[in-house]
């Protein structure tokens, strides 16, 4: 199993959460903030259904909101763009989006197994290209869709659809975060945030 802390660390990923304050918009009010990351701040909308997401990371606005965005069982749902709502202490602005309502793995469950095993297929390849410095994870993804996998059609699919996406707006895939990798209801694994700006 790898160490995930580190495998960042050598990707220059180390784990960071967005010090920002939520900003102000009608709809957070009285909005419980659930979840925090280097781009984003996730709200529980109340319906047990949807979350209000504030994203800061244009990378993050692309694969949400793009028409030519990577779609499918393994990616996530967004339900409306609510516009911009504020500005980032970084200088991009905040866009509040509401998606659908997404879960941490469960141990043990088919949706952590398979979580697993592209983490360490990543890490792999990662490890293969690392003489490229910053362009090594996004070498690494394209080599995994580019060779055969012990992988489902559809993951299959989903991988090969963010590494076209990756190349295609020029940002970087972050499968090292397991907190990228979540699962709906039903148990499919989610892409839920697998990119970053460098």
């Amino acid at each position: 199993m790898i160490d995930l802390d580190e495998a960042r660390a050598k990707l220059g990923r180390q784990a960071i959460v967005l010090p920002d304050p939520a900003p102000e918009h009608p709809l957070l009010q009285g909005k419980r903030e659930i979840g925090r990351g280097e781009y984003s701040i996730v709200f529980d909308k109340g319906d047990g259904e949807r979350v209000y997401k504030v994203i800061s990371s244009p990378a993050d606005y692309f694969l949400y909101t793009a028409e030519d965005r990577p779609r499918g069982p393994h990616f996530p749902i967004v339900h409306a763009d609510h516009g911009i709502v504020g500005r980032a202490c970084s200088g991009y602005p905040f866009h509040l989006l509401e998606m659908e309502k997404l879960y941490p793995l469960p141990v043990g469950s088919d949706a952590a197994l398979l979580a697993a095993k592209l983490l360490e297929m990543y890490w792999s390849a990662c490890q293969q290209w690392s003489r490229l410095g910053m362009d090594m994870g996004r070498i690494a993804l394209h080599h995994m869709v580019t060779h055969p996998l012990d992988i489902n059609e559809g993951m299959r699919e989903s991988l090969r659809a963010l590494s076209d996406f990756i190349e295609e707006y020029q940002v970087l895939p972050d499968l090292l975060n397991a907190d990228n990798l979540m699962m709906r209801k039903d148990g499919t694994l989610v892409l839920s945030d697998p990119v970053f700006i460098a």
